[in-house]
């Protein structure tokens, strides 16, 4: 994952570039932006992104669909898409209610079918160029488009439950995944999205996996899975993820952290792996006391990963 950063806007901008840079020359396969309330566009970062990387996927990891439009939100995919050679992986979900009710001031009603309806506008515009026209129980659209995908665009969606899940497998290519450990990934989320994409006639969907991951002494892995619980544990407010949790054995993020030596952090992505996972998105969790000791976490852990990409391919 690349992003969020702290910092003034300027600066996040060179970092981020910086860290796709890294990422492309080390190998690995796909850069996951994260879309949050408080932080940078993910499209326009993947636009920033695709402009100075040539060859490496670039994913949103997602982005909500409540904000916008869905022709607007396709007009942006198929731009960002384009900006970056055809590499965008477009991640999408209905959000939770404390971002879209919350925050935004919109209703959070009925997200499965409202996900539906925006699927239903999505491929017709994604399928272009051409007149998009839809009408459903959401949205009434009849809108010319002249751009389409410059290769076939991915979508991927953020599925939880098993209405979602069962959706992903129907109308799309994959599931983005967070808070899910290794039995939910197993028991509720494989079983569920592979048979609904066989029922579909669609092909096997990827499965992908947000982990945090922090390369530290064994002494210091509680350390690491209270930093988690400090900085990513907003997300435990959501009952759409405490019911994911209910599929697993983690009860916290803090419990999903791959924390330890080389060793064992190896080990916990090869359980991911075993229970299904197709692609492992590791959200570096860097540990230290100042800036000085975090970033050289930080470094450590991502020449760790990149050594453990093309095993674990």
């Amino acid at each position: 994952m690349i992003g969020p950063e702290r910092g003034d806007s300027a600066r996040k901008v060179s970092r981020m570039l910086a860290d796709v840079e890294w990422a492309e020359t080390a190998g690995l396969d796909t850069a996951w932006v994260p879309q949050i309330p408080t932080d940078f566009d993910a499209l326009t970062a993947v636009a920033l992104m695709g402009a100075r990387t040539e060859r490496i996927e670039l994913g949103t990891a997602v982005v909500p669909l409540q904000a916008q439009h869905p022709i607007a939100l396709a007009r942006q995919a198929l731009s960002a898409q384009a900006a970056a050679g055809g590499r965008l992986a477009l991640g999408i979900g209905p959000s939770h209610h404390w971002i879209v009710r919350d925050m935004l001031g919109l209703p959070y009603e009925r997200p499965a079918a409202l996900t539906r309806d925006h699927l239903d506008v999505l491929d017709a515009a994604l399928h272009g160029p051409g007149p998009v026209d839809v009408e459903n129980g959401t949205f009434t659209v009849h809108n010319p488009l002249d751009i389409g995908p410059v290769r076939p665009l991915p979508v991927l969606l953020a599925a939880l439950g098993p209405v979602m899940l069962a959706l992903a497998g129907e109308r799309a290519d994959g599931t983005v995944l967070w808070m899910a450990d290794e039995r939910a990934v197993a028991d509720h989320v494989v079983p569920r999205i592979t048979k609904a994409a066989e029922a579909a006639g669609r092909r096997a969907p990827r499965i992908v996996a947000g982990i945090p991951v922090c390369l530290c002494r064994p002494s210091e892995v509680d350390a690491a899975r209270e930093r988690a619980n400090r900085i990513l544990g907003e997300a435990e407010i959501s009952p759409n993820y405490q019911r994911l949790l209910d599929y697993g054995d983690a009860r916290d993020v803090g419990d999903l952290c791959a924390a330890g030596d080389e060793k064992a952090v190896a080990a916990r992505l090869r359980r991911f792996a075993d229970a299904g996972v197709t692609d492992l998105s590791v959200r570096l969790l860097p540990l230290g006391d100042g800036r000085d000791e975090l970033v050289a976490s930080k470094r450590r852990t991502r020449e760790m990963i990149a050594g453990l990409a093309a095993e674990l391919r």
